[in-house]
């Protein structure tokens, strides 16, 4: 059986035509006859001719391709990042091509080098936990390709970027921990040059010092987050500092990590350590107690990253000036760091 895709070259041979009369016939040209163009719709019919729609849109200067380049799409928070824009994509007429980095700066180069090849009308963005060099990206500026951060971000006043309010979140994560009633709050930390993660320590500090509790180095660990990342952190937290009566994580991957040697120590969850989170993953309504963390509002994220860029490549990138866009977090409260309850019973 064949696999030979018909093309506008073999419909023209066929029907004794030139390519660019076939060309024009498919597109329905006023200066081509009627009967012409059924002769041509007929063969192409027959033959199954598929047009090449990048092609297509190529010649017309644009690819309708948007290039999307994630960090990985493991957990729940950049998959529904990438559904939002999807729906937004589609609706204005756009494909989209996904790149995963991996956590991998040299990846993440590669996927910007495929995206600019395959001539992507706009690229949307999210930093790897490695990614320290960004001259990699001035080839996307020099090109003049729109380009969009989300969520992982160059800190500069001259891109444009939808982010969390990750301050507030980790702000408002560990305030709720100081009103059930806990004192010795450590936090697992990421990686201090990415700005979700410096922010998000940044409020778990100033919610201690305004509530008037000490920020203490041994009850801070920084790691890149895995599950075995949060194991060893809260071995080495619970080694450091016996004493520490809650936790918050800048995400949850590493809270369930630490969450499984809180309980091999014989610990209990909220009653002798509770826990909070970041990222409101889909496990944390499957986990024995369900795990309290921070709404990141990942679908919206993802449909005001895309609106942005798509406004960048209609009116073009230099027309319109780079902004921010800060959503704000929605802290979603449940068992892991429920002590009020206990608290009251104490006080009877």
């Amino acid at each position: 059986m064949s696999t030979h895709r018909a093309s506008i070259s073999d419909l023209a041979a066929q029907l004794n035509l030139s390519v660019s009369t076939v060309s024009r016939a498919l597109s329905d040209h006023s200066r081509i006859s009627d009967a012409t163009k059924k002769r041509v719709w007929e063969l192409a019919r027959q033959l199954n001719y598929q047009p090449n729609q990048l092609a297509a849109a190529l010649r017309k200067g644009r690819s309708n391709t948007l290039g999307v380049v994630v960090p990985h799409i493991d957990g729940q928070f950049f998959a529904l990042v990438v559904k939002g824009i999807e729906t937004i994509a589609t609706q204005a007429g756009f494909n989209v091509m996904i790149c995963q980095s991996n956590e991998d700066a040299a990846q993440e180069q590669k996927n910007v080098e495929t995206l600019l090849n395959a001539q992507v009308d706009g690229i949307l963005l999210s930093l790897s936990l490695s990614t320290h060099d960004f001259g990699y990206l001035e080839e996307i500026r020099r090109r003049g390709i729109p380009m969009v951060f989300f969520d992982r971000v160059v800190e500069s006043q001259d891109v444009s970027a939808v982010v969390l309010n990750d301050y507030q979140g980790g702000y408002e994560a560990v305030c709720h921990l100081i009103e059930q009633g806990c004192r010795q709050i450590a936090h697992l930390g990421g990686p201090q040059h990415l700005n979700i993660c410096r922010n998000r320590y940044q409020g778990y500090a100033d919610a201690l010092r305004h509530n008037g509790l000490p920020v203490d180095p041994a009850l801070v660990n920084f790691s890149d987050l895995r599950i075995q990342d949060g194991r060893q952190g809260m071995e080495c937290l619970l080694n450091q500092a016996p004493q520490l009566d809650a936790v918050f994580s800048c995400n949850d991957l590493a809270l369930v990590g630490a969450m499984q040697i809180i309980k091999r120590r014989g610990l209990r969850i909220p009653q002798d350590v509770a826990l909070a989170g970041f990222s409101n993953e889909l496990f944390d309504s499957l986990t024995e107690p369900m795990l309290t963390s921070v709404d990141q509002r990942c679908e919206e994220m993802g449909r005001t990253a895309v609106k942005m860029l798509l406004e960048l490549i209609n009116e073009g990138p230099t027309k319109v000036a780079p902004r921010q866009v800060v959503l704000q977090p929605n802290l979603l409260i449940r068992e892991s760091s429920l002590r009020s309850d206990l608290l009251q019973e104490t006080k009877a």
